[in-house]
């Protein structure tokens, strides 16, 4: 977004799809509304929009009212898709349009959490980084390919904004501020916040392997980063060992102490859960799923998909609802 020049507040909009995420959406309200009260001026107004201006329910079972018609954007600066977990079923070619137009209109476009897939699937991050909720990246970069996916905890330039979710919201409204009314305010959000220092874009959206996983062995924690990086193109576990300072034997252990696993089934548990991802936050075909895991066929995949959660992959996509892993920030 622009840095304000004028006197006059930034109205930031904010898109509410059903489901969203409601921590999302209090973590980019809550600092401008903070920001007005230490600064005891209007530096920022905000206001909500919905389809067909209704009242919309978040993930958490709360409803937000609307409180501006999306015939209404006079004065609007910028406007942020607020998302959640059941983005993937949000097909809306009137959003679409309307987003476009108001991109032509130069106003700048922003999401939180998984809103950038609204974006992308309106044609309008063609020409700008992104990012997307972590549990999201690998769908997302499947779905859109060309796109420039950076999985940052935020990216902004004069024309988007997107942030991946949960707290994330917060620091890039603090970068909003501190480009628009310098940095001590935004200090000063964040004290008020309780958030002792704001965090840069390049930030990890993830814990560290370790802190994750409760483990402390480098070349342990290397293992399984390469495991993780290499889930379509599989290294074999004599590869694994070798780049990361073990002989296969050392790795058999470490693996079977820390997970109870051999490395080929650690291997195959992380494929299996990118799959599931993807069948759950995709239309791809079951197919290209497989290839993108690392399976050489649709019926070895069903097969080990079957073994590990007892259904097939058909029936994960015909299941009525989502398992509650897969809700985000």
């Amino acid at each position: 977004m622009r840095p304000n020049h004028t006197s006059d507040p930034t109205q930031i909009g904010f898109f509410l799809i059903p489901q969203f995420s409601m921590l999302s959406m209090s973590a980019a309200v809550e600092p401008l509304r903070i920001a007005n009260r230490l600064s005891q001026r209007i530096l920022y107004k905000w206001s909500f929009y919905s389809k067909d201006f209704l009242p919309v329910r978040a993930s958490n079972d709360i409803e937000v009212a609307a409180t501006r018609d999306m015939a209404d954007t006079v004065g609007l600066d910028a406007l942020i898709v607020v998302s959640g977990i059941e983005v993937k079923d949000h097909d809306d070619p009137t959003l679409s349009k309307w987003l476009r137009r108001l991109s032509r209109q130069s106003i700048t476009l922003g999401s939180t959490s998984t809103g950038s897939l609204l974006l992308a699937r309106a044609k309008l991050l063609n020409q700008s980084p992104c990012t997307i909720h972590w549990e999201n990246i690998d769908s997302f970069k499947e779905e859109f390919p060309l796109l420039n996916i950076t999985g940052e905890l935020y990216e902004m330039d004069t024309h988007f904004m997107t942030c991946s979710g949960g707290l994330s919201g917060l620091d890039m409204m603090l970068q909003l501020i501190t480009q628009q009314h310098g940095l001590q305010l935004a200090k000063d959000v964040a004290e008020q916040c309780i958030h002792p220092s704001i965090r840069d874009a390049h930030t990890h959206q993830r814990m560290a392997t370790q802190t994750r996983l409760s483990i402390h062995h480098p070349a342990l924690i290397k293992a399984i980063e390469l495991m993780q990086s290499c889930t379509e193109d599989l290294m074999s576990q004599t590869q694994v060992a070798s780049q990361s300072g073990l002989s296969l034997r050392q790795m058999e252990r470490l693996f079977k102490h820390h997970f109870g696993l051999s490395p080929a089934q650690y291997y195959l548990d992380l494929r299996l859960n990118k799959a599931r991802l993807l069948l759950q936050q995709t239309s791809l075909s079951t197919f290209a799923i497989a290839t993108a895991c690392g399976f050489n066929s649709t019926s070895y995949l069903a097969k080990r998909y079957r073994t590990k959660f007892l259904i097939t992959p058909r029936q994960e996509r015909t299941r009525d609802s989502l398992p509650t892993s897969t809700s985000q920030g």
